[in-house]
């Protein structure tokens, strides 16, 4: 005998409201077992996949494709073939359509708050998703010659987040292994997802939903209700490029990319832990200005599906190549469009690379919840005042960029931010002070 069971649609982040249907993987009369990927949905942070927590046959789809869900409206029901039989295959005791309990559901891929290895991932033959808690297990098609792919641990980890099948890559590394930048080269570009649009005469109206509604509404809400300050600097940076072509030169760098943000995060990082205000939040309720201990470095991606801010999560207890590591791999996975809840959430300080667009500056808007978010323009060659040490001055062309620094005027004084904004100018003109 079958009994219908009820998946409620489940908070896939922290505190979301809603999630729109993108697109289902099975319809009214599938089998589906546990943890098979049936439907994928996109809140206001990622696209993520929804596993099934029952085995049976589907029998009704509670939404359809571009329809907005909220929380704990039904999305699907399975008839299973045991009353109340779920993940962990207990019996309910009645007929009524019951969820997962928290024990079950994390036995669930996807179900809940997803870690960093969740994403917007498309099923392929052969590929089988492993319950979380199972980080180290992989499940791949078998390769054709029965071997294994040589890649370290990080290097697998960051495929599976990818989506990349290590199989497919061609190695680079050394001894016939697969670096990141292998991995990296191996996810394929992006498609626009197809936007519904109305056309009225000359113009063009999109829904707005998704990142799109969720950036419009935090940025709305940042700047009517966090007194914004901006400041700007113009700094000579040639010594921190000259420390980068030195870097990555070293061999333990030779698999990432060494980009100029990598040093600006750096300096942003080692300035922060003279101005601790700027890495603080203020709480309207509780009337109280929160000091955080750590910092969660988010770093604004623009994607296909809209802005995006990942953050790297203890960025301040990192060495310079794990940074690294973290940045690669942050932005790589937000260009591919899987970046998970996790990653959207916590941050404490942004930022936010305009430069790479080929701008000077911007008055860059505080990411709700932070005091502090750093904009970089672009690093170009300009005409520049020297002093030797004998006094006497000549011009010649270095390396320079700007940096804009807004700030929560509640949270920093001006002399606060003004600091923070020269203390890592200073270190990026000359990296040693770094040192002090």
């Amino acid at each position: 005998m079958t009994s219908p069971q009820q998946f409620l649609l489940p908070d896939v982040g922290e505190g979301l409201t809603e999630a729109e249907i993108l697109a289902w993987s099975v319809r009214p009369g599938d089998v589906v077992e546990v943890n098979q990927i049936i439907v994928e949905v996109e809140t206001a942070k990622a696209a993520v996949e929804l596993p099934s927590p029952y085995a049976g046959v589907v029998s009704a789809l509670h939404a359809e494709v571009g329809d907005l869900l909220p929380v704990g409206r039904p999305l699907i029901t399975i008839d299973t073939d045991a009353p109340g039989e779920a993940a962990g295959g207990e019996p309910d005791g009645g007929a009524v359509p019951q969820q997962p309990d928290a024990e079950q559901a994390e036995l669930l891929v996807g179900y809940g708050p997803q870690g960093a290895g969740a994403g917007r991932r498309r099923r392929r033959p052969g590929h089988h998703v492993q319950p979380q808690g199972a980080d180290r297990v992989e499940v791949s098609a078998p390769d054709p010659a029965g071997a294994r792919p040589a890649a370290k641990p990080p290097v697998r980890k960051l495929a599976k987040d990818l989506g990349v099948d290590l199989t497919t890559v061609a190695p680079t590394g050394p001894g016939n292994t697969i670096t990141r930048e292998d991995v990296r080269r191996a996810v394929p570009e992006t498609q626009p997802a197809p936007v519904p649009e109305t056309a009225r005469g000359s113009e063009t109206r999109i829904p707005i939903r998704g990142v799109r509604r969720h950036t419009a509404a935090a940025m709305v809400a940042s700047a009517f209700t966090a007194p914004h300050v901006t400041e700007f600097i113009t700094v000579d940076v040639t010594a921190t490029m000259r420390l980068r072509e030195l870097v990555a030169g070293r061999r333990e760098f030779r698999e990432l990319r060494v980009t100029p943000l990598l040093f600006f995060a750096r300096a942003f990082l080692i300035a922060l832990a003279k101005t601790p205000e700027a890495n603080s939040s203020w709480d309207e309720a509780a009337q109280e200005i929160v000091l955080k201990h750590y910092v969660n470095l988010g770093v604004a991606a623009a994607t296909e599906r809209g802005l995006v801010v990942p953050n790297i999560k203890g960025a301040d207890r990192m060495p310079l190549l794990e940074l690294a590591q973290g940045l690669a791999d942050l932005t790589a996975t937000a260009r591919a469009g899987r970046t998970s809840p996790q990653d959207m959430t916590g941050g404490t300080v942004t930022l936010t690379n305009v430069g790479v667009f080929g701008a000077d500056t911007g008055t860059p808007i505080l990411n709700p919840g932070e005091a502090a978010i750093l904009a970089v323009g672009a690093v170009r060659r300009m005409p520049w005042v020297v002093q030797d040490d004998d006094g006497d001055e000549r011009i010649e062309p270095r390396w320079g960029t700007q940096l804009a620094l807004s700030f929560d005027h509640r949270l920093m004084d001006g002399r606060q931010g003004s600091e923070l904004l020269a203390n890592t100018a200073q270190i990026l003109h000359e990296p040693g002070l770094a040192m002090l």
